[in-house]
């Protein structure tokens, strides 16, 4: 197998101050019915139905990118006990797509519209993916260069970059991290929707560390047909509260205040009561990109790239590629070095160069006591190189749905 080179291997100590020990740190999560994370998973849906048709149709992924997307909020009315959509979610999806090979023409507007109605129904529970949203295809023929540059790749045995592009991941998420994913995980979890159903999709968590003092702030969107009126609502707020309070002490200890819906006023028009369980019907608009990172996290406390991965090919985007591929990295050198506590990793790609051959690939390491570098080096650069040398094969994980991406 042929060995990936590179211009930059570089290998410093992270000596800053852990992220965790900071005197603040800020971390929020974006849920499932959050309508920028409906926005990244329309995209990527839309990539994965394109590239399985694409794959079915001529045995390989043709070049597409569809990370362009918007959500244009509805207008509804919730009441207890009901409510009713006024105005359907506008959905526009746009981005480039080959849309004919060897003559055969691809339903470019068919495949959209029925991957983003299918997770739709499959994710937003209360929402009706047929009557209550509109989606617009706006996704226009590729570049002539760009689907030359991914037509020279099928003569190659690697794929060649799309784009010159970074990307960036770290291990492992520190408590505060990990509490704000957990909680968001738990509420919109199977076994809560199944005994709580007035608890909506749309779930944002904030997390604010201060000194030793964490606050979690939950904005969750309540289903208006399960709330009997203004004091049951009460009850059912305070049921999220205790189930996030629960959760974020499990792991970050027992100093966490939480805060459920802290915009509620005192009568039932300023209570965040919706009939979809999302604020897309009315009180909010989304934007791919806009949402979570690779982990699945909005973590300004840490290196962090501004890529919008989802929609992007899995085949040759380095800005999709390489943001998974640095986690991947992070994470396997603290799981396979004893000396290694903590890792950040950072690639960069050069447009038509191999992908398992970035320009630079940057890695920083948090040492144990009495570890130094030259301790780890030689095996620390035996999974980069490994992990580098994966690349090209990582579209299969993502087809597969195996990758958070968001």
């Amino acid at each position: 197998m042929r060995e990936p080179s590179f211009m930059n291997l570089i290998f410093t100590t992270l000596d800053s101050t852990r992220t965790g020990l900071l005197p603040v740190e800020i971390v929020e999560r974006k849920g499932v019915g959050h309508p920028d994370t409906i926005c990244d998973a329309l995209a990527e849906n839309l990539s994965v139905a394109l590239s399985r048709f694409y794959q079915d149709r001529f045995g390989f992924i043709l070049h597409h990118n569809v990370d362009k997307g918007l959500l244009c909020g509805g207008a509804a009315r919730a009441w207890f006990g009901g409510g009713e959509v006024h105005k359907p979610i506008d959905l526009m999806l746009a981005g480039r797509a080959t849309e004919e090979f060897s003559g055969v023409k691809v339903p470019l507007q068919e495949i959209a519209v029925e991957s983003a109605r299918e997770w739709l129904r499959q994710h937003l529970r209360h929402l009706d993916a047929e009557r209550q949203v509109r989606i617009h295809c706006m996704i226009r023929p590729s570049s002539a260069d760009l689907v030359d540059l991914f037509e020279r790749q099928r003569g190659s045995r690697v794929p060649l970059a799309n784009d010159t592009s970074l990307g960036v991941g770290y291990a492992p998420l520190d408590a505060l991290e990990r509490a704000v994913t957990e909680i968001e995980a738990e509420l919109n979890s199977p076994q809560v929707k199944a005994t709580h159903p007035e608890i909506g999709e749309d779930i944002k968590v904030m997390g604010v560390r201060v000194g030793g003092h964490t606050g979690i702030t939950v904005a969750c969107a309540f289903v208006a047909r399960h709330v009997a009126g203004m004091v049951e609502y009460a009850e059912k707020k305070d049921r999220v509260r205790r189930i996030a309070l629960r959760t974020a002490r499990h792991i970050a200890g027992e100093n966490v205040a939480v805060h459920v819906n802290s915009a509620d006023g005192a009568s039932p028009e300023s209570i965040y009561l919706t009939v979809t369980g999302t604020s897309a019907e009315a009180g909010d608009d989304g934007q791919v990109g806009r949402g979570n990172r690779v982990n699945g996290l909005i973590t300004p406390y840490r290196a962090m790239s501004i890529e919008a991965t989802a929609g992007k090919n899995p085949v040759s985007h380095v800005g999709k590629l390489y943001n998974v591929a640095a986690r991947r990295m992070a994470q396997a050198l603290i799981a396979g070095v004893p000396g290694i506590e903590e890792a950040a990793c950072c690639l960069v790609s050069r447009i038509g160069e191999p992908i398992d051959e970035p320009q630079a690939l940057d890695v920083k390491l948090r040492l144990r006591e009495g570890v130094i570098l030259g301790d780890v080096q030689k095996a620390a650069t035996g999974i980069a190189v490994e992990r580098v040398r994966e690349i090209p094969l990582l579209w299969q994980e993502l087809l597969a749905g195996r990758e958070q991406l968001f």
